[in-house]
């Protein structure tokens, strides 16, 4: 079906995948001031930054994004999703990741874990190499009392207080005042960045760029279409990516020449009763 699926549309790639493939990263507005951002404060190597923005808006990819554009002096990277995990092996998972010495007994204590990271961060910077740290789903964090070891961490500084790495936290809009809310942590974020979701302009270019970068040769959603798109979406990449692909199979299956409003209508109602059956 997804040979077939291609060779309907004359498309050498499904364009709608939700994977970090450059080809088809859409630079808005939004996400060249967001990267201007992180960049700025991996690069000038402060301790934290912060990125927020609604569910489904691209934070992840533009992380990963981020962490693959820095050049070499910016290593090792490490990003992190949620975990469901204590604070203390929270430590214990980024000194592996890092590639830490062994933990000497008393093992996993936090101590011991800080003691750990400090070493290899302090090993990084001699090589005149700055690290940087993703932490995903932030916004989750404060229940889990995940803040607190991060902000131990911050603590972690070579000679004259410089930053050993960058900490970003990234999330939903909630995270902005539950670190307003912990002072500690809140004072040692010195860049914040926000992904708004896509206009109706930016919709519509979103669209034909992923379709082009997949090989498309023409026009294969109506203008009415990409402007219902843009409606039915609200502008949110994620739910962009999941209509069209959807609306991509249903006019092959019909035997359509494109993509037509009406047919994503039909396509964005099945899914939501798809959510609602769930």
């Amino acid at each position: 079906m997804s040979d077939m699926y291609l060779d309907y549309w004359q498309l050498e790639s499904k364009p709608f995948e939700p994977v970090c493939d450059e080809r088809f990263i859409h630079e808005s507005k939004g996400w060249q001031s967001a990267m201007h951002r992180l960049r700025y404060a991996v690069e000038n190597r402060r301790a934290a930054a912060l990125l927020a923005g609604p569910s489904g808006v691209g934070k992840s990819l533009l992380a990963e994004t981020l962490a693959l554009q820095l050049g070499p002096q910016v290593a090792p990277w490490v990003r992190v999703v949620f975990p469901q995990m204590s604070p203390g092996d929270l430590l214990v998972y980024l000194a592996e990741e890092l590639g830490a010495p062994p933990a000497a007994p008393p093992r996993h204590t936090v101590e011991e874990s800080l003691r750990r990271l400090e070493f290899v961060f302090a090993e990084n910077a001699r090589r005149g190499r700055h690290a940087l740290l993703i932490v995903d789903e932030s916004h989750l964090l404060e229940d889990a009392g995940l803040f607190e070891p991060l902000r131990l961490l911050l603590n972690l500084t070579g000679p004259g207080g410089l930053p050993l790495f960058t900490l970003v936290l990234v999330g939903e809009p909630t995270l902005v005042p539950m670190v307003q809310r912990y002072a500690a942590l809140d004072e040692r974020i010195d860049v914040r960045a926000l992904l708004p979701a896509l206009t109706l302009e930016e919709t519509s270019a979103y669209v034909r760029g992923r379709l082009a970068a997949a090989g498309a040769t023409r026009e294969i959603f109506t203008n009415e279409a990409a402007l219902e798109v843009y409606r039915l979406t609200a502008g949110v990449p994620r739910r962009i990516n999941r209509l069209c692909d959807l609306a991509l199979l249903v006019a092959y299956a019909d035997g359509q020449p494109c993509v037509e409003a009406d047919q994503l209508r039909a396509v964005s109602e099945e899914l939501v009763t798809l959510a609602h059956a769930a």
